[in-house]
């Protein structure tokens, strides 16, 4: 009968864990949506007019890419991780409900980021928005690991690899805030554009370590 209970509780906990997967690739989509409502579409009597219109629009498309270009990576790491998931608790719940309302701020934080006017506090939300977005992904992970939470005994490298990741992207947004106060808006990006390179160079090292 303790068995039959075991099992039982096991599997709801498994039908749990799938749930809150669904739940986050809706929400997610529904992000992605936003995005794609937000953005403005091109006017003009004549074929010129209409691409001087899609140029003059130009930042908020950039935008648009570079924010379903964060949410789709977001969303890989998310799949990437919770396919091992096998059981909740209410911190891991907690978590990613949390980590799922930054995935939904993100399309007024690009609003913001292409809106006019002082570029720093505009330019931080959005990395704040990433900040927070990143920690709170590694915090999951950190959750999973350490109530052993995961289907398997042993969780396989793409749990150290994810955390290391979303550490280091949480430390470059980090950074990219105070550097868009005393810097122009280009050194501020520059700060982002070093993401791919400080993420190769922190997983090499986490390579050799292990």
């Amino acid at each position: 009968m303790a068995t039959h209970t075991s099992q039982t509780d096991t599997e709801a906990r498994a039908i749990a864990a799938d749930r809150l997967i669904v739940f986050a690739d809706a929400v997610i989509a529904i992000a992605l949506t936003l995005l794609a409502l937000d953005l403005p579409v091109p006017s003009g009597e004549t074929s010129g007019a209409m691409f001087e219109s899609a140029l003059a629009h130009g930042k908020e498309y950039l935008a648009f890419a570079l924010s379903f270009t964060v949410i789709a990576a977001h969303w890989r790491a998310h799949h990437e991780i919770f396919r091992y998931v096998g059981s909740l608790n209410s911190r891991l719940t907690s978590l990613a409900l949390t980590w799922l309302f930054m995935q939904v701020l993100m399309p007024f934080a690009t609003r913001v980021l292409t809106a006019e006017g002082a570029f720093a506090p505009r330019f931080s939300l959005y990395a704040i928005v990433q900040v927070l977005a990143s920690s709170l992904f590694a915090l999951i992970i950190r959750e999973i690991r350490g109530q052993h939470l995961s289907r398997a005994e042993v969780l396989p490298r793409v749990f150290a690899q994810s955390q290391l990741r979303s550490l280091c992207l949480a430390a470059v947004f980090a950074v990219s805030i105070p550097v868009s106060f005393l810097t122009s808006s280009t050194g501020a990006f520059a700060c982002w554009l070093a993401v791919p390179i400080v993420l190769r160079i922190a997983l090499r090292l986490q390579a050799r370590a292990s």
